[in-house]
């Protein structure tokens, strides 16, 4: 019998993408709907499975894990990046490492546009007011003619920046790489990193958590911008030292921030982020589509079934 564990299915949806029948009467497959916090209590619940399935890095799968993983011999990871997994260790021991597809080209940049609009317009907060019985509670502004600044000029990036010049919003950027060229081929002014945050009227945050990337926007970078700016972060939370962005909200330094993304995930019932009426908060949802999910768990399946018929497994992630 193959024990397949597939983790943090939050939604308790994963059985109803893809054909999980099709594997055979001789696998067993375990949905956890919630997060395992511990090393410990993952090395418990985990043990006795052959097969992994993460969702993307919702948890990590260190060295210290895969040691006390004994029988694992196959990992596979929703989307086709994930930095969360030591895949030397994997592959010390023999563990296959694979990743699947994403169907959803950018999904992101819808999450990220909500965030920016409703944080100009306040609409979360006049959704809660109209909800309970009242009418317009807090005057916003329109994005128009206003300057986005995009922090990380790749794909995702660009995509934003596209939607910005519908809004005719002059458009800027920068990243540690990015080139004049490259920013003006993509529709952008290439500027420093602190004109950026002096100038932008919006931030939106593209990059990927690196040693370079962690903790980018602290204190300092916070004291640079407009009193009138809004902060928002799509990618991963440590870029943003969370610690220098709670004081700048509680301080009112900027107009508001829009996270989908955080230090901690789930995001801790009691956390600060849940009080701050000048926050917008998404449950990282950027990836989370339905488009997503059918491609991440047919890709699953076929990995599966390759791995147990001792084929080559497709899709080798990126996580460097």
């Amino acid at each position: 019998m193959t024990k397949i564990a597939v983790l943090d299915d939050y939604l308790d949806v994963v059985k109803n993408f893809g054909d999980w029948a099709s594997l055979g009467p001789d696998c067993d497959v375990t949905v956890f709907k919630h997060n395992i916090a511990s090393i410990d209590e993952a090395a418990r619940l985990l043990a006795p499975f052959q097969v992994l399935s993460l969702m993307r890095e919702r948890m990590a799968l260190p060295r210290a894990l895969i040691e006390k993983l004994p029988n694992l011999k196959l990992v596979i990871t929703t989307g086709g990046r994930n930095r969360s997994i030591d895949v030397a260790a994997c592959t010390e021991r023999g563990i296959v490492v694979c990743g699947t597809r994403s169907a959803d080209p950018a999904p992101t940049v819808d999450v990220a546009w909500w965030l920016i609009l409703s944080a100009a317009r306040n609409l979360h907060r006049e959704d809660p007011h109209m909800r309970a019985g009242g009418w317009q509670e807090k005057l916003g502004f329109s994005v128009g003619g206003k300057t986005l600044g995009l922090i990380g000029f790749g794909n995702l990036g660009k995509r934003v920046a596209a939607v910005g010049k519908a809004f005719g919003m002059d458009i800027i950027a920068w990243s540690q790489n990015l080139t004049a060229e490259k920013a003006e081929a993509g529709g952008a002014r290439l500027v420093s990193k602190d004109e950026l945050l002096a100038q932008a009227d919006v931030m939106s945050i593209h990059l990927v958590l690196s040693d370079r990337s962690r903790g980018l926007i602290g204190a300092r970078e916070f004291g640079l911008m407009k009193k009138t700016a809004i902060l928002v972060n799509t990618s991963r939370g440590p870029i943003v030292d969370e610690a220098a962005m709670i004081v700048a909200l509680q301080a009112k330094r900027i107009h508001a921030v829009g996270l989908d993304v955080y230090n901690v995930e789930p995001l801790p019932k009691d956390h600060i982020l849940r009080t701050l009426d000048n926050v917008v908060l998404s449950p990282h949802l950027g990836y989370a589509t339905q488009g997503n999910y059918k491609s991440y768990f047919d890709d699953t399946i076929e990995a599966i079934a390759a791995w147990r018929a001792g084929k080559p497994v497709p899709r080798k992630i990126d996580n460097d």
